[in-house]
C-alpha cells in the first residue's frame, strides 16, 4: 500500500459513472462495476463513489447498484450522497461499504456527524467540504452539489466538523474540479494546519506533479482523483486507468524529500 493514499473518486448519475467540471455538464464514463473490475486489477486501494443528484433529488441512495458495487469490489470503499437518515447510512455499511462520506446533512444536522461517529467509529465518517471562491477571491463552503451557498468559511467549518467526530476530511475545490489545472494548495493547506485530520485533497489534478505539490506544499495526507483516472488526457477520449504504482512512489518520495 502506498505511504500517501491516491483515491480514485467516482461520480454517480443514476446508474451510470459520469465526470463533471466544476460540477456541472456531466458527461457518460460508463458502468459502475465494470468500472470497479477495471481497478480490481490496477490493484487500486481504496475507491470513493459520489452520488451527485441524490441530495438534491431527495432521494436514497441506489442500494442495487451499490451492492453490485460492493459484491464486485476488492478494495475498501467510501459513498457519499442522500445520506440523510441513520438508516440509509446503516444500510450502506450492511452491504459492505468502509465508509460514509457526509456533506450537505451535515449542515443542517450538525449532530448527525456525531451520532454517526459514536456507532461505527471515527475512521468510518469521512467529512466532505466544497469549496467555491466568491467574487473578492475568499472562500465560502457550498452544499446540494454545489447548488447553495451556507456562506460558512471552510476553514472554520472543519474544526467544527473535527470537533464533532469526523475522522477525515474531503475537501473539494468546485472551481478546479474537472479542469487539470492542479489541486488548490492554499486551501488544502490551510485546512489541514487548521486541524489534526487526515484531508483528502480533490479537485483539479491533472498530473503526478499535481499530486506530489499539494502533497509537499499542501500538507494533505491523500489525494482524490477524478478526470485522471477515466479519461486518456485532458480533451481526449473515455478510458479508465490509474497511473503505475512505481511512478506514483517515485511521486511521493520526491515530495516527502522537498
Amino acid at each position: 500500500m502506498l505511504q500517501k493514499r491516491v483515491i480514485p473518486a467516482l461520480l454517480l448519475r443514476d446508474d451510470a459513472l459520469v465526470k463533471t467540471v466544476r460540477f456541472n455538464n456531466p458527461s457518460y464514463i460508463g458502468d459502475p462495476v465494470n468500472t470497479v473490475r477495471i481497478f480490481n486489477e490496477l490493484e487500486v486501494d481504496e475507491l470513493v463513489f459520489l452520488d451527485i443528484t441524490a441530495t438534491n433529488e431527495n432521494r436514497a441512495p441506489n442500494l442495487g447498484i451499490l451492492r453490485e458495487i460492493a459484491d464486485e469490489c476488492f478494495m475498501p470503499l467510501g459513498y457519499g450522497g442522500g445520506l440523510n437518515s441513520f438508516e440509509v447510512v446503516q444500510s450502506i455499511f450492511e452491504i459492505g461499504f468502509e465508509k460514509v462520506i457526509l456533506n450537505s446533512v451535515m449542515h443542517s444536522r450538525p449532530d448527525f456527524v456525531s451520532q454517526v461517529a459514536d456507532h461505527y467509529g471515527n475512521q468510518a465518517v469521512v467529512a466532505s467540504i466544497d469549496v467555491k471562491k466568491n467574487f473578492w477571491g475568499n472562500y465560502e463552503v457550498w452544499t446540494n452539489s454545489g447548488k447553495v451557498n451556507t456562506k460558512k468559511n471552510p476553514v472554520d467549518w472543519a474544526i467544527e466538523l473535527e470537533r464533532l467526530g469526523a475522522g477525515e476530511i474531503l475537501i473539494t475545490s468546485i472551481d478546479r474540479e474537472g479542469t487539470w489545472k492542479g489541486f488548490d494548495i492554499q486551501l488544502t493547506n490551510s485546512i489541514s494546519n487548521a486541524v489534526n485530520l487526515p484531508i483528502i485533497a480533490h479537485g483539479g489534478c491533472g498530473s503526478l506533479n499535481d499530486i506530489s505539490k499539494v502533497i509537499s506544499d499542501g500538507n494533505a495526507s491523500a489525494v482524490a482523483l477524478g478526470s485522471l483516472v477515466v479519461y486518456q488526457q485532458k480533451e481526449m477520449g473515455v478510458l479508465v486507468n490509474f497511473p503505475q504504482r512505481e511512478d506514483l512512489l517515485k511521486a511521493i518520495n520526491n515530495c516527502e524529500r522537498n
